[in-house]
């Protein structure tokens, strides 16, 4: 039987992989995705410097809607890290979906971040 903690280290794995060959620059950051159960957080990175550019999640203060946990509150904060990469004048960004699959609430979150001018 696969536990959470197994899949989570699987994830990990992934992650790490995928992060060997990823990197933000001041001029393109990374948009990073973490997904709980229960939330969905989106940080934009400048790894050269490591400085956290923007984020955004479903835990911010005004964040309203009826379940955060699903992809319509995926696709709000895909919203909100796009408005705030266009207050700090990003407008391309290299996507790092964390080692989950690109399929519901990290796929809705990139298509609104897309959607509202963030380009990757």
């Amino acid at each position: 039987m696969i536990t959470k903690k197994d899949k989570n280290v699987t994830r990990k794995k992934r992650h790490e992989r995928v992060r060997t060959k990823i990197s933000g620059t001041a001029a393109r950051p990374r948009l990073n995705v973490f997904r709980s159960n229960k939330h969905i957080y989106a940080q934009l990175i400048d790894d050269i410097n490591a400085v956290t550019i923007a984020s955004a999640s479903t835990m911010d203060t005004g964040f309203e809607t009826d379940s955060k946990a699903n992809a319509e509150a995926a696709a709000k904060v895909g919203e909100l890290i796009a408005k705030k990469a266009a207050e700090k004048d990003v407008k391309t960004v290299v996507f790092d979906r964390g080692g989950y699959l690109f399929h519901g609430r990290v796929k809705a979150l990139a298509d609104a971040a897309r959607e509202n001018g963030l380009e990757f």
